[in-house]
């Protein structure tokens, strides 16, 4: 791969990662009201960057505005999608370092088996650590707002998250196998994984495809009252 274009991926991630600390610096300034939003909007930042520290600045920064229940309903279902794909991001971020360090964790789930690809198994991987946080994160989201118990809560995070959760994951697997067998290797006759600047590249913009994806599905979630409006 040309040395040049690393450097774009290089470069793009910086950008990406100076917007994650630097939104995580300003939630240490204006807490968000719902505790996990300091960790929802800086993570979304290492994919959605400066776009969305605009974002944020706009429609997230907890210096007043609207309160949940007022939010424009278009800007409710975006900050309820990118509350999904922030577990989604951890998730993947989780799972695919696992898979680079060590490669054995995905024999269980098919790999050389089932799989040839290694990239399938790690799909795998992907979506039970990011299905696994966006439960983590929408119960610390909903069970307070709703004054529910542990039990409850959980109950009704899957409600919530579920479908969210495999709607973006369907639209980030669908970007991340066209980079791959569409871009990488025939252009370049490689498979980025998580040691390369490509593969995180290719994840910030499969993470958009995950958020676009996810969006009609937030906005049906939140119009029938399973999940809620922020």
């Amino acid at each position: 791969m040309p040395v040049w274009l690393n450097l774009i991926f290089v470069f793009s991630l910086l950008i990406a990662i100076l917007c994650a600390v630097w939104i995580a610096h300003d939630c240490r300034r204006y807490p968000q009201r719902m505790g996990i939003m300091n960790l929802v909007w800086p993570l979304c930042a290492l994919f959605g960057s400066l776009p969305l520290v605009w974002f944020y600045r706009r429609h997230g920064r907890a210096t007043g505005g609207h309160t949940y229940g007022d939010t424009p309903m278009p800007i409710a279902v975006a900050k309820g999608a990118l509350h999904c794909g922030s577990g989604c991001m951890l998730g993947d971020m989780i799972a695919e370092t696992m898979v680079a360090l060590v490669p054995a964790v995905l024999v269980p789930l098919g790999w050389p088996g089932l799989f040839d690809e290694k990239m399938f198994a790690a799909w795998v991987l992907d979506f039970i650590f990011a299905f696994g946080l966006g439960i983590v994160f929408q119960y610390f989201a909903i069970a307070p707002m709703r004054g529910l118990g542990p039990g409850d809560g959980i109950v009704a995070a899957l409600k919530a998250d579920a479908l969210s959760l495999i709607s973006w994951q369907v639209g980030m697997y669908g970007a991340m196998a066209i980079a791959v067998f569409g871009i990488f290797r025939p252009l370049f006759n490689v498979t980025p994984d998580a040691a390369s600047p490509a593969f995180w590249f290719a994840m910030q913009f499969a993470m958009i495809a995950g958020l676009a994806t996810a969006y009609p599905m937030n906005w049906w979630l939140i119009r029938a009252g399973i999940k809620e409006r922020m």
